[in-house]
């Protein structure tokens, strides 16, 4: 029954009436089936709605884009909920380098090479070949599989090519842990994918995705000529960067919301599409709680940080990349959002967002499309309480401890803020310092510190007592630390 195609037929047009009916109601997108996508698939070019007819906030809208472009004016982006743009902004046919976005097209590369049996998941990384320059791989490193290696989870901390300072700061010694037992976001177990599946398949990865996802899906920029590969002496495999436009990676979101069907044809199979979008390993669980990782995919998004960001419906998955590359697939309202920044555009002239503001942009594009559980307004503007600035603000921090981030691995933590403008920064039930610095008003009124760091900086937030609680709110006005003092 499952397979009947007059069936599904029938299902689809019960799903396309009861959401004109929906609309029809002024019922939103929150309050809709969650499960009701629609077989609408752009052609050509994309078909526009208004945010009234598609029952959205155009004022929350607004404030989505204001805040997009105040973060970083550079940004480009794409709301599209049943295959239509409910609203974008800035240049969304520029081809950009995807950063990391790329992991997840090789993923669904992988997926289809698996269907047709040229990529076994079970296969040792020793028994296909695949090794690296000296130090060469263990022959513990060379029992690693491809499923290890698509889910971040090799145990190879081999150096890897087009991977950035931070990754090579944090990259574990060699053997510290086997194949299988650790998650380490490792740019070697995705460049040796990259080997693996074009010897599998004796295509490149550029061409491969032309033929099978590109041209099928009617992409309107993409060429295999946009992506290149990246070599050097840190390792043998090379990495493989890809360009892509906005609009054209909006595409790719809706072929995996559509569990990788477009129109009537099954380009990624069904099984892979669920699989590689499921969770295996908690990622940054030292960051906040919510981040998952798949088979080079992200799954829902960093909930809370010290405070609250926001919460995405279950079922909700993304590629992300540096320079602020994201697109999530949130199946649960037939969303897709891609927001792009061109990182060809001079570094003095555009900068990477954070977490946190990316969060917002997050809260207010859900909050637009009428979601009743994206969690609270943690502006300034919302805050409840009393605000605390100068002397007042001093004498209520000054000797206290506050516990803070409770629910982030290695915790809980707590803030030592002694009278005589030193502070410390204390982790675990053993309160180990973790860092120091110091710590004063300014003449605004704010709590500014500044920690002990190779590159110190000084960070001021505004301050709001609200029941006990002591909440911080940083230079954008969004709550950044929600405390308790002890």
């Amino acid at each position: 029954m499952g397979n009947d195609p007059a069936g599904r037929a029938s299902r689809r047009v019960f799903v396309v009436a009861f959401l004109c009916l929906c609309i029809s109601l002024g019922i939103t997108a929150a309050q809709a089936e969650p499960s009701a996508i629609v077989d609408n698939f752009p052609g050509a070019a994309f078909e526009t709605t208004t945010p009234e007819t598609a029952g959205w906030s155009a004022e929350r809208l607004a404030e989505a884009k204001a805040w997009s472009q105040k973060v970083e004016p550079a940004s480009a982006v794409m709301i599209v909920q049943h295959g239509r743009v409910v609203a974008e902004w800035g240049d969304t046919a520029v081809k950009s380098n995807l950063h990391s976005v790329r992991k997840s097209l090789l993923s669904a590369l992988i997926g289809i090479a698996v269907d047709e049996r040229k990529i076994d998941l079970s296969a040792s990384i020793g028994s296909l070949g695949i090794d690296d320059n000296a130090p060469s791989l263990t022959e513990a490193e060379k029992a690693a599989t491809v499923a290890d290696l698509l889910k971040a989870r090799s145990g190879i901390f081999h150096a890897a090519l087009y991977e950035t300072p931070g990754m090579a700061r944090l990259r574990p010694p060699r053997g510290s842990h086997p194949p299988g037992t650790f998650w380490y976001y490792n740019n070697w177990d995705f460049n040796a994918l990259g080997m693996i599946y074009e010897r599998a398949v004796g295509q490149s990865i550029f061409t491969a995705f032309d033929e099978k996802i590109a041209a099928p899906i009617g992409m309107q920029d993409y060429q295999p000529g946009d992506g290149e590969y990246v070599r050097g002496a840190a390792s043998d495999h090379a990495a493989y960067p890809i360009r892509m436009s906005a609009r054209d990676l909006a595409r790719f979101a809706l072929l995996y919301l559509h569990g990788g069907r477009w129109k009537d044809r099954q380009l990624i199979p069904s099984a892979w599409v669920r699989e590689s979008t499921q969770s295996y390993s908690d990622a940054y669980a030292d960051r906040g709680p919510g981040l998952g990782y798949g088979y080079m995919w992200w799954i829902g998004f960093l909930h809370n940080m010290g405070a609250p960001t926001v919460k995405v419906p279950p079922g909700t998955f993304e590629a992300m990349g540096a320079e602020g590359q994201y697109v999530f697939v949130i199946p649960a309202y037939d969303l897709v959002i891609v927001h792009r920044i061109n990182s060809d555009i001079p570094a003095s002239q555009r900068k990477e967002p954070t977490f946190q503001q990316m969060a917002r942009l997050l809260w207010l594009v859900l909050s637009a499309a009428g979601d009743k559980d994206v969690g609270p307004d943690i502006t300034l503007a919302h805050a409840v309480g009393t605000r605390l600035e100068g002397d007042a603000l001093k004498a209520a921090l000054a000797g206290k401890t506050l516990s803070v981030a409770q629910s982030l691995a290695g915790g809980p933590y707590a803030w030592q803020i002694r009278a005589d403008g030193t502070l410390s920064i204390l982790a675990g039930a053993e309160r180990r310092e973790r860092s120091s610095g110091k710590w004063g008003i300014d003449d605004r009124g704010r709590y500014c510190r500044t920690l002990s760091e190779p590159r110190p900086r000084e960070f001021c937030f505004a301050v709001v007592a609200n029941q006990g609680r002591l909440q911080f709110f940083d230079a954008d006005d969004l709550m950044r630390f929600d405390t308790v003092a002890e």
